[in-house]
């Protein structure tokens, strides 16, 4: 079944994400690509508050982001979707917290899972991709760059 996720909506809501990040939709559109991979579904993510030039749609695998300008909301732009898909909104699942779009999705007929359940799937999909064999580790974080360096600057002195 594929999902419509209001992004900024489930980045707080996963470890180690902040709204705050620069990069904190790409760090989660990498996330969501592991999750459809593991899962085998396809995704849509909307980002509200597009910066200007990063409007519109761009396409990650088998996630799809929708940069949503300024005028507008992801939580508008989620449930235009579901309008524009009619029946076929039933074999779609939305991914929000927001009680309102809630409401609306189930009225359309589709499902709805809370970002905070649909980010403890992510990270399940997470962990089983990393103990998958031929897995590539996952990159070190800055932080964990930083306790490396030192650590190997203390055995030098």
């Amino acid at each position: 079944m594929p999902y419509l996720v209001d992004g900024h909506n489930l980045i707080p809501k996963l470890a180690g994400f902040s709204l705050s990040d620069l990069d904190d939709e790409q760090h989660l559109l990498a996330v969501l690509q592991v999750f459809c991979r593991v899962q085998r579904c396809s995704l849509e993510v909307y980002f509200d508050r597009a910066s200007p030039g990063s409007r519109g749609q761009q396409r990650y695998g088998l996630v799809k982001a929708y940069f949503v300008h300024q005028s507008s909301t992801a939580d508008q732009a989620i449930l235009n979707r579901l309008r524009k898909l009619g029946k076929a909104a039933q074999n779609w699942t939305v991914v929000s917290s927001d009680r309102m779009v809630q409401t609306e999705a189930r009225a359309l007929k589709a499902s709805v899972v809370s970002s905070e359940e649909f980010a403890r799937l992510v990270q399940t999909a997470q962990r089983k991709e990393a103990t998958r064999p031929g897995s590539i580790e996952p990159a070190l974080s800055e932080d964990e760059v930083q306790e490396w360096l030192r650590l190997f600057e203390k055995k030098k002195k």
